[in-house]
């Protein structure tokens, strides 16, 4: 708006200044809104409206929404009890994710202690029971492993699971008699199996197929029938390959698989009253919805655009809503009715380029990359390879403010799909098990070959960067391939392997034992080829670091490790530190660490032969 006068106030005036990547990150975001199963006009989502990521609540009846949580560090590990009465949400320390959940009323009030009696713990799942006083509380510790905790109101919970490995609460069913678990008793931490018990811990069901096999093969939990006294249990199964839903029921000991003729990966939701499934079908980077009916085997298309749904539920009138982006516009939370859900005020995020298809030739098979370049601009170009996280996880045409700022100061950008990736069958997620990162990085060298013949990335001019693991495999490129980048930026990453193994939480050691065969003391081999301190003594490239000091999944020790052996030679670094956990939920401190990343690319291309990143370039403040 503008002032009395007509002029235009400074709060516009300060948004018209302000460059189109950092409006990206300010621009009002919210998450797909979870809605409670007795009260469906009562919702729950994530906001980041006052400049830090938050939960709110919203009542649809009379459109009215408040801000739940005000922390420093902000919070987004909600739940909506089923009958609306409460929101759930988890307490930790500056990011730290060890904590205890706390409760709210939903129209407001007093914050209050949710499982008296459970001392902090990292989460490992939650299920919230239809009668308003009984929660299954998931609890993860390095003393006790994972626990899981029967509470209800007014009495002491009361422990019905218990083991060393991981494990996390699944669902609790309609009725509250059955509880379903997701546990790796096993010892493989990427493949669960499934154990459905009653109130007391007595077991009722089990499904493991990780048996008798030469194939690791997971089930996971997808949720109980919304049916009073219905026993049957949506799963995902990956028996041909890929995830899959099947309909197990408990009671009848009877599995109804689907049989769905969708290429990639396929998961699901029930719709309200029973009768069908919503399907989420995620192939090559792009997903799209489904109903799927029960009674008949119709599959039929729910019409959403190209891009991708990040999220879904059906709603108790059938209309689905659903979060969906594309990487040239930005998320929206939209209805099948025709309606945005949710549009928050304030000003609107810019758009970026599409996002271009490679296919390249790997050692392990066909790699799929995602391409964005500046409008207009033709190679070679300065590029940046920037590499997702997880490792069990995947990029896709989906809107990220990151990729697109690197785009607006004249950057290609390239995102690689590389084994260890989802969404491409489970041999390619799995191929990663035992030549951890080293099996990923030949991916990314045979798409940087690529990306050069082609024309389309200058030799001199490649920049590797990511967070989590890819901040890991930007550290284990940089020492591995010394001559093939130019620049290196990692944010929380994996620096030290064998010290990270003993300072991160419990779940993450036991994916490591997984991935690598074992612990330190038993593969010490592979922790040493896997680790980018192994390396550190042969990086040449500039290297900036950024880390949260308070991070359980890749702690700021093993960091410190592999910074002083930097330190040491005088090689050529900068470090960041804040104080958060794996990342930031606070826009501004966002915006700082992008604003850094950019300048030291900036600084330390300059005078590289070719080198033109535009007059986008920002200084750092």
């Amino acid at each position: 708006m503008t002032e009395s006068n007509g002029s235009v106030s400074p709060d516009q005036q300060q948004r018209a200044a302000m460059p189109d990547w950092e409006k990206r990150f300010r621009a009002p975001r919210v998450s797909l809104p979870d809605w409670a199963e007795d009260a469906p006009d009562r919702s729950l989502f994530v906001s980041n409206a006052t400049g830090t990521y938050e939960l709110y609540a919203w009542d649809r009846s009379t459109g009215a929404q408040r801000q739940v949580t005000d922390r420093p560090n902000g919070t987004t590990d909600g739940v909506l009890s089923p009958d609306g009465a409460f929101i759930w949400w988890f307490d930790d320390k500056d990011g730290d994710e060890f904590g205890v959940w706390r409760r709210q009323p939903f129209d407001g009030g007093a914050d209050e202690p949710a499982t008296p009696g459970l001392d902090p713990s990292y989460p490992a799942g939650l299920a919230l029971g239809r009668d308003g006083r009984t929660a299954v509380v998931g609890r993860s510790t390095d003393e006790e492993g994972t626990t899981i905790h029967l509470a209800r109101s007014g009495a002491e919970p009361v422990l019905i699971y218990r083991h060393r490995e991981s494990a996390g609460v699944g669902d609790l069913s309609h009725d509250g008699a059955l509880i379903a678990i997701e546990h790796t008793e096993h010892g493989d931490a990427m493949h669960s199996a499934l154990r459905v018990v009653r109130p007391d811990g007595a077991t009722v069901a089990e499904l493991d197929d990780t048996k008798g096999g030469t194939e690791e093969l997971g089930l996971e939990v997808l949720g109980f029938a919304p049916v009073e006294g219905d026993t049957r249990l949506l799963i995902g199964h990956q028996r041909r390959g890929r995830w899959e839903p099947l309909v197990w029921d408990i009671t009848a000991g009877t599995e109804t698989d689907l049989s769905l003729d969708l290429p990639g990966d396929v998961s699901a939701e029930w719709y309200p009253d029973g009768t069908g499934l919503l399907i989420v079908h995620s192939f090559e980077a792009r997903s799209e919805l489904f109903r799927y009916d029960l009674a008949s085997a119709a599959l039929e298309r729910v019409a959403t655009p190209p891009g991708m749904v990040s999220g879904a539920t059906a709603r108790p009138d059938g209309s689905v809503e659903y979060l969906w982006s594309s990487a040239a516009e930005p998320p929206a939370v939209r209805s099948t009715d025709g309606s945005v859900v949710l549009d928050p005020p304030g000003m609107k995020s810019p758009g970026s380029v599409p996002v271009e298809d490679v296919w390249v030739e790997g050692p392990g098979g066909r790699i799929h990359a995602l391409v964005q370049k500046p409008a207009g601009a033709s190679g070679p170009l300065p590029t940046v390879f920037e590499i997702h996280g997880g490792p069990t996880w995947h990029d896709s045409d989906a809107f990220a403010a990151g990729p697109a700022a690197w785009v607006d100061h004249g950057y290609a950008v390239i995102r690689v799909n590389y084994r260890g990736s989802t969404g491409y069958g489970r041999a390619w997620t799995d191929a990663l098990k035992h030549r951890v990162g080293l099996i990923e990085l030949e991916d990314i060298a045979a798409v940087r070959e690529w990306a050069v013949t082609s024309g389309l990335a200058d030799p001199a001019r490649l920049i590797l960067t990511g967070g989590s693991w890819g901040g890991y495999l930007t550290l284990l490129g940089l020492g591995v391939e010394p001559r093939s980048w130019t620049v290196g930026i990692a944010a929380v990453p994996v620096a030290d392997y064998v010290t990270a193994y003993y300072d991160e939480m419990e779940a993450l050691k036991a994916m490591d034992r997984t991935l690598l065969g074992g612990t330190p003391e038993e593969v010490p081999a592979r922790f040493e080829a896997s680790s980018p301190l192994t390396y550190v003594d042969d990086v040449r490239t500039p290297v900036y670091i950024s880390a949260g000091v308070n991070d359980p999944r890749c702690p700021i020790r093993q960091i410190d490790n592999y910074v002083k052996r930097l330190e040491a030679r005088g090689a050529v670094h900068e470090v960041y530190r804040y104080d958060a956990g794996h990342g930031s939920l606070v826009v501004d401190e966002r915006i700082k660490q992008v604003r850094l990343e950019l300048d030291f690319a900036r600084r330390h291309l300059e005078g590289v032969q070719g080198a033109d990143t535009g007059s986008g370039a920002v200084p750092v403040g």
